[in-house]
């Protein structure tokens, strides 16, 4: 057990290195009570619960073996945080983490008697772990270049910061009927995926009656992904910088009042649309938000965080301007690995003349090198860094005359591939590698689909999304990529084989959601080729400008799609082709074995 240290005002530390107290409090009750489940004193079911309001959650392999899930607000880490995050891959894990969708790092075959001492080694570099799972607020999300989009209305970082802050520990979030998820969004090309959320924010103006512009918020509200995918809707046409986070508790507020609680399932907040109308949601939400004034949990007015920081946008700047959002295209003419690099992994654009780049982590994965190779970068050059909900790393307030040395420490540390927004960058969950509920290698499969598009040419296809999940969860997204796929038990020739469903035209931005469209079921091994297909004829057939969902639309919908690949579908016989009844990564016959469920404890 770690030994915490208290200085000659009482403030404790470990190592030297002060603790934020409820820090402490967190951890300490996590022995205690890991004690008594170890003991045999505390119920399996109560432990389960506890643990996973503590981040920690069972894996597929059963016994001891556990993931930690740490929370990144925003995307938000520092290069001491990622040394650390090194050294913990290393000594707890297998020498790597993982990037989440949510922007959250996951280490996997954790024990979980050696958690505590995990969680003492995070907090002494100010990370926590503390409602990343559970029926709680989980992480805030919030769009990768904020604060450096030459887009953005305002700065959303230290709002993002404030909520984060003012959900933690706090009462009102602890026990939720189901998750609740918040992102936020600096202007409406919507980078930071607010439009699918229980709650999402939008910065956005309004004007004036003198003419002048004010800057604030579009809430939504009650969207989801999930086997039953709901847009999220306007709660109102604006609301005020004042107002954000009263709003916000109120939507937690009716959440917890009027959530199912017999029924998991149904018990998200896109569900009250159905069960209350949005009318009446909408009444209770604005309702709360009128008397919450008398709450001792009031948090009107602009946040510290806000004060302190600024929300100022970044600008736009007086050079050229770099389009973002899903489906912008992007040209590549360049002769060499720098030149293709910097055409399609760097932003430019705020006024402060700082430019962005992207560092790409193949199906999110970060090895111990990796993470310190890019805190060394981040000191070196002085820069800021964010991971992006597409499982890859942003290095921010960069100069022009810093990208030659970004591109040749990324390349040595195997992260320069010009990979952003192009068709290598494959998003995946981690599937039947770790998770109770997949049911299909997710990770092997978009590891095959990369080595695909590589072998046939098309791994720098621009405008083309896909991801992928192990079920039909959606924690890969699969519903708002371009090519979406989630995992599915198929029975083929009297075997049990692993197959995905195929969805096309999925598209976030402009304060718009679009779910994909299924188009058909493939076997897995079958997959790699259908996307191999369907890129090859985007790329051939697109007319100038088109984005994908467009010329999806153009050339037959999904149903046009889905004749184009009409081969692929057959299982062969399983005497002559056995690898198609073998899901990726493995080695035996398929199996969807699905454990109990720890996501809707």
């Amino acid at each position: 057990m770690t030994t915490i240290e208290f200085d000659t005002d009482g403030r404790p530390s470990l190592d030297g290195v002060p603790i934020d107290p409820d820090m402490v409090a967190d951890i300490q009750k996590f022995e205690t009570q890991l004690g008594r489940y170890l003991a045999g004193e505390l119920d399996e079911d109560v432990f389960k619960v506890f643990r996973l309001a503590n981040g920690v959650y069972g894996q597929r392999q059963g016994g001891h073996n556990q993931m930690i899930r740490i929370k990144a607000p925003y995307g938000a880490i520092l290069p001491h945080q990622l040394d650390r995050l090194a050294d913990i891959s290393e000594r707890y894990s297998r020498g790597w983490g993982h990037l989440t969708t949510r922007q959250n790092v996951q280490f996997h075959f954790v024990q979980l008697e050696q958690v505590p001492d995990l969680l003492w080694e995070l907090a002494a570099v100010g990370l926590t772990t503390r409602e990343a799972c559970s029926d709680t607020v989980r992480n805030v999300m919030g769009c990768h270049l904020a604060g450096a989009c030459p887009h953005e209305v305002l700065d959303i970082q230290p709002w993002a910061e404030a909520t984060f802050r003012h959900f933690l520990r706090n009462p009102v979030a602890q026990r939720l009927p189901r998750k609740f998820k918040i992102n936020f969004s600096g202007c409406v090309t919507d980078c930071g995926q607010a439009m699918f959320n229980d709650v999402g924010v939008v910065a956005v103006t309004r004007q004036l009656d003198d003419g002048t512009l004010e800057s604030g918020f579009r809430v939504f509200v009650a969207g989801g992904l999930g086997a039953n995918p709901h847009p999220a809707l306007a709660l109102e046409e604006f609301t005020t910088r004042e107002e954000l986070l009263p709003t916000l508790e109120a939507c937690v507020r009716v959440f917890e009042q009027a959530g199912n609680r017999d029924n998991k399932l149904r018990a998200r907040m896109k569900w009250l649309v159905d069960t209350l109308g949005f009318e009446e949601l909408q009444r209770r939400i604005v309702t709360s938000r009128k008397f919450l004034l008398a709450s001792s949990s009031w948090p009107g007015g602009i946040p510290t965080q806000v004060a302190e920081a600024g929300d100022a946008p970044a600008g736009a700047g007086t050079g050229p301007v770099t389009a973002l959002g899903q489906g912008v295209p992007v040209t590549l003419t360049g002769s060499t690995a720098f030149a293709r690099w910097e055409q399609a992994n760097v932003v430019r654009g705020a006024a402060n003349g700082t430019v962005s780049a992207m560092a790409w982590s193949r199906l999110g994965d970060v090895t111990a090198e990796q993470f310190r190779g890019l805190a060394a970068l981040v000191r070196d050059l002085d820069c800021e860094i964010r991971i992006t909900n597409r499982q890859n790393f942003v290095l921010r307030r960069l100069a022009e005359s810093d990208l030659r040395t970004v591109f040749e420490r990324l390349d040595a540390i195997g992260m320069a591939e010009p990979g952003a927004e192009l068709s290598r960058d494959v998003v995946a969950c981690p599937g039947a590698d770790t998770c109770n509920l997949a049911v299909t290698q997710s990770r092997g499969l978009a590891s095959a689909i990369g080595e695909a598009l590589e072998a046939a040419g098309l791994a720098e296809v621009d405008g083309v999304r896909t991801n992928i999940s192990g079920c039909t969860n959606s924690c890969g997204q699969h519903h708002i990529a371009d090519i979406g796929f989630f995992g599915a038990e198929r029975r083929a020739k009297g075997r049990s084989a692993p197959g995905y469903q195929l969805l096309l035209g999925g598209y976030v931005g402009q304060e718009q959601v679009h779910f994909g469209q299924k188009a058909l079921r493939l076997p897995a091994k079958a997959v790699p080729e259908a996307v191999v297909r369907l890129v090859a004829a985007y790329r051939d057939d697109r007319q100038v400008g088109e984005d994908f969902r467009s010329h999806l639309e153009r050339t037959g919908g999904a149903a046009g799609a889905a004749e184009l690949l009409a081969d692929l579908a057959e299982f062969p016989d399983p005497e002559t082709h056995p690898e198609y009844y073998v899901d990726y990564d493995e080695t035996g016959p398929y199996e969807a074995a699905v454990g109990d469920s720890e996501c809707a404890v």
